[in-house]
């Protein structure tokens, strides 16, 4: 059984502590797009761990990571994130595999992202300028270098010399050398060369022998560059077709595929959020959620639960499950309000609008359930959460059109529910 795991949201969904869940279940976890832009949070031994790069497979013995083509890879932040894992006790070894065929962010794509940003000024996309849309932009301009590249040092050097030079060309502040970003890459290949390999024909040779995969995604399916809401998204597929693309797996390698949605709703940087709220309600479920960015620190903004966008999520992604994070942010309140359509200019839309203009434009029209005030915090039994908590799970799924298999009460692992009889039940052998 091989699945995908990816956000049926704009991201920060809680993917990391899902995937880390059911990672037993697995032989290998293979990331398929991003950069170190997506920080997966993960809560185990007693430790906070925010996974950039590496998937979040990496803190379970004996499960192989795989970084997919599909992913722009920081050397630096990659050997950063990796020593800081290995301080806290995990070893990495040969656990990890990184594609040849993966773009390198190197340091003029963080100067030009920081650049891009400020020049947009009231237009700015809110990134977090770390050279990821650069270096996509590089890769599809096909002047990207490739971690496979710097196997040959000398052919690469010419290449590495037309970039930079062309770089300060449009920063002339800039005083980049082209001579020391070669030294950042030899230097970079030396550490990173025993992991790196032809990551589509490991995972084809895996599938053959029987190993079981899980692909793991990064931001969420409002933020992918062609079904987000562009412009103010990312720089790569993070919907379903991003797996074959990343990872250069055919879609019958996929038997299954769960979206991980908070119970609410929350956003980072600019962009559309029908269902945002700016007031006390808006301040309650940051503080309570700790919305704020793993990798930033940014706030996150905040709103109800906005089912025309999971509902979005359901149908690009062919989603089986959903993954229902952060319940217990929801306690204590008297009442919850459901986004289950959009008012824009006088008409009800049931269907989140391709245009992110008409989207800006748009109202949630809300349906109101009652809230609870026993807590739901740790419960680890469906039979156990409130009445009007499962009801408002209920609700969600008939509005969503897909079962909430697994619902999320708390930060730590065992903090989870899978429920029984449900196809997440079914694929783990637990019902």
């Amino acid at each position: 059984m091989n699945i995908a795991v990816l956000g049926a949201q704009w991201g920060d969904e809680g993917k990391g502590k899902i995937v880390d869940l059911l990672t037993p279940n697995f032989s290998i976890v293979g990331r398929y797009q991003g950069g170190h832009n997506a920080g997966h949070t993960v809560y185990a031994n007693g430790r906070k761990f925010v996974l950039r790069l590496l998937p979040s497979g990496i803190l379970h013995d004996g499960i192989t990571c795989v970084i997919g083509n599909g992913v722009v890879v920081d050397p630096q932040a990659l050997f950063a994130e990796i020593d800081e894992v290995e301080s806290a006790g995990v070893k990495i070894g040969d656990r990890l595999i990184i594609s040849d065929k993966a773009h390198l962010i190197l340091p003029y794509h963080r100067e030009l992202d920081l650049l891009s940003e400020a020049r947009r000024g009231e237009r700015k996309i809110g990134t977090t300028s770390r050279g990821i849309g650069p270096a996509y932009e590089d890769k599809i301009a096909r002047r990207g270098v490739r971690v496979g590249d710097l196997a040959n040092m000398d052919a690469l050097a010419s290449a590495v010399q037309h970039n930079v030079a062309a770089r300060n060309r449009i920063i002339p502040e800039s005083t980049m050398d082209a001579g020391q970003v070669m030294e950042e890459l030899r230097k970079a290949w030396e550490r990173m060369s025993p992991w790196v390999a032809d990551v589509s024909l490991f995972l084809a040779r895996a599938r053959a022998a029987g190993r079981s995969i899980m692909f793991e995604g990064a931001q969420g399916t409002l933020l992918d560059i062609d079904h987000g809401t562009y412009p103010y998204v990312t720089s790569s597929n993070a919907t379903i077709g991003g797996v074959c693309t990343g990872l250069g797996v055919p879609p019958r390698a996929i038997d299954g595929v769960v979206g991980v949605a908070k119970a609410y709703t929350t956003r980072v940087g600019e962009g559309a959020l029908p269902t945002e709220l700016t007031g006390e309600m808006g301040n309650r479920l940051r503080e309570t959620g700790q919305e704020f960015g793993a990798v930033t620190g940014r706030p996150r903004r905040c709103g109800w639960y906005d089912a025309v966008a999971v509902r979005y999520a359901v149908r690009v992604n062919g989603l089986d499950a959903l993954a229902l994070t952060k319940l217990d942010v929801l306690d204590g309140l008297s009442e919850l309000q459901i986004c289950t359509s959009y008012r824009c200019h006088g008409t009800i839309l049931t269907e989140m609008p391709g245009d992110h203009a008409q989207l800006s434009a748009c109202e949630p029209v809300y349906e109101t359930l009652p809230g609870w005030d026993a807590p739901t915090a740790g419960i680890r039994r469906f039979e156990e959460l409130p009445r009007e908590a499962t009801a408002y799970i209920a609700r969600l799924e008939e509005i969503t059109g897909v079962p909430a298999a697994i619902v999320s009460t708390g930060s730590k692992r065992e903090d989870t529910i899978i429920r029984a009889h449900s196809v997440a039940a079914k694929w783990f052998g637990r019902n």
